[in-house]
């Protein structure tokens, strides 16, 4: 039986072991307080922690319960922005350092979990974008070109080598060698215990009712108390209603989720996963995250080996009372199309079908800084690439803002970019 608006991640963790934080109480001296317990509040938690810092994060919910539990788990070595498109809206140095800072949050962000030793089904796995119809195909090579004038690793691969691979019918496929998958969920919890333990406090169930700001300090209420703090970080993903001015920034949009049932070993090695030995270690080929060129596309990666995970059917925000019914729609959907790339799992039912809202900015980039309207404030908003690796390079960005080091590729992600 498919379970609609479920997120797998939460309902394989132990309940046993889900973290409790207290409630806001008080008033709090620190320096920094955090709106959002997300992967993105969480890493950046634990970068000013880890930075000497004194932290709060206020997270309204559950830490790691609200996006980030719903999100698929991927790790990009780049934003999910054609880099031609990302040249022309903000210039072809900016769209360089955008992509280099992207990969390399990428692979900083895969060491740092396995630093701090965080149990989350890490695996290290490169990605493919493919392109399936003629239409595709030449997107694909525009892309290819566009990358390569300007230094950017574009390998491609030729239709024999993605069939053998991926068992995949496309006509091209550009090669990302660097990435990870990961369980989300696990990861952001694991995050927030690493920053409790550089001692930054963790509050759950605290929503903050208003924020207000002078010339040197702000002050952030939360229902049960305050605190005047030299910083505000905003890391929800889209703005909120104490920031519905920034609203004009983005556009509002929600994709869509269908994990399958476990797929029979006959049928994963026909689709290209690679087979272990008897001693647990994979035979060479690397399984990939597989991204078509569609519009809005889909993205395909192997969950333990043994189920499928298709994201895709991305749509305008649905109003809530119909969110139930397009969530079933969608997966069945989503199981369609995923059929019409493996024949061969025809049949097979979905065990989960759900749905995660995210926002989106004219160039494709996320926002990450400061705005002129909301003096000691920095925000993260509008990654629209479906993968986690924002989450990380802002923690980064974000912790050089406060303390004036930028990077030269900052600016790329900034508000006035």
């Amino acid at each position: 039986m498919t379970r609609y608006g479920r997120s797998p991640w939460l309902d394989q963790f132990p309940k046993s072991r889900v973290p409790s934080y207290p409630r806001h109480r008080g008033t709090t001296p620190t320096d920094v307080v955090i709106v959002g317990g997300g992967l993105t509040g969480c890493a950046t938690a634990y970068a000013f922690a880890a930075a000497g810092a004194k932290v709060v994060l206020l997270e309204a919910g559950q830490i790691g319960r609200g996006t980030t539990a719903f999100c698929s788990g991927w790790i990009s070595e780049n934003p999910a922005v054609p880099f031609g498109d990302l040249e022309k809206a903000i210039g072809l140095r900016n769209a360089r350092y955008a992509w280099q800072a992207w990969r390399r949050a990428a692979l900083d962000f895969a060491s740092l979990l396995r630093r701090l030793n965080i149990k989350c089904d890490l695996e290290e796995c490169g990605s493919v974008t493919v392109a399936l119809t003629p239409e595709q195909l030449a997107r694909l090579k525009r892309d290819q070109q566009s990358r390569r004038a300007a230094g950017v690793d574009a390998p491609l691969l030729n239709a024999r080598t993605i069939k053998s691979e991926f068992g995949l019918d496309a006509m091209a496929g550009l090669r990302s060698k660097q990435g990870a998958t990961l369980d989300p969920y696990r990861a952001c919890v694991g995050l927030a215990a690493a920053a409790s333990e550089r001692g930054a406090r963790l509050f759950e169930r605290s929503p903050v009712r208003k924020v207000t700001f002078g010339r040197k300090t702000a002050d952030v209420f939360t229902a049960g108390g305050s605190m005047r703090v030299q910083r505000v970080v905003v890391a929800t993903g889209m703005p909120t209603a104490l920031f519905k001015s920034l609203r004009r920034h983005f556009w509002f949009h929600t994709t869509y989720l269908a994990l399958t049932a476990r797929v029979s070993a006959k049928i994963r090695q026909q689709l290209g996963l690679p087979r272990r030995s008897a001693a647990g270690a994979k035979d060479g080929r690397r399984a990939s995250i597989i991204r078509d060129s569609a519009d809005p596309p889909h993205i395909l990666r192997w969950v333990h080996d043994e189920r499928l995970l298709v994201t895709g059917a991305d749509t305008e925000v649905a109003p809530p009372r119909l969110l139930d019914k397009v969530v079933v729609q969608k997966t069945g959907q989503l199981m369609y199309e995923l059929s019409t790339l493996y024949p061969d799992i025809s049949g097979i039912q979905p065990e989960y079908g759900w749905s995660a809202d995210y926002a989106r900015t004219a160039e494709g980039l996320p926002y990450i800084g400061p705005h002129r309207n909301f003096p000691h404030h920095l925000f993260a908003f509008g990654d629209s690439s479906h993968s986690v690796t924002g989450a990380y390079l802002a923690s980064r960005i974000l912790l050089r803002h406060h303390f004036d080091e930028m990077d030269r590729a900052d600016a790329a992600f900034g508000f006035h970019r």
